[in-house]
């Protein structure tokens, strides 16, 4: 029954707040005008642009070659990502799901680096 009565005072002080805030009509207002941006900016975004791999003598393909070729897509990405998938796997039996999580999608990135190298784009 304490618990109870601390669980509910706790939500009094400070849920109650937040919820008179969202029923605000200025709040709410402006949290729809700003969500009707965001779904226009997602909207407007029509065109994917994918990185092409530059091509044998062209600017900083000895770089390229290296960083993706041979290290991300060689045998040394190929052990980072079964050693960050064991890793999370260890976290997930040691019940560290907060570490085990971002071991797996890293570990399952570096095993799909090969096919994501030229799908991300943009993106850097």
């Amino acid at each position: 029954m304490k618990l109870y009565k601390q669980a509910r005072r706790y939500y009094r002080r400070y849920v109650g707040k937040i919820e008179d805030k969202l029923l605000d009509p200025t709040f709410s207002k402006r949290f729809g005008i700003a969500l009707m941006v965001f779904g226009v900016t997602v909207l407007a975004a029509r065109i994917a642009a994918a990185f092409t791999a530059p091509t044998a003598g062209s600017f900083a393909y000895t770089v390229y070659d290296v960083a993706i070729n041979q290290m991300l897509n060689g045998p040394i990405g190929f052990v980072a990502g079964v050693g960050a998938m064991a890793l999370g796997a260890v976290m997930a039996i040691q019940q560290r799901v907060m570490l085990a999580i971002p071991a797996i999608l890293g570990g399952a990135v570096l095993l799909n680096a090969e096919s994501l190298v030229t799908t991300l784009g943009l993106t850097f």
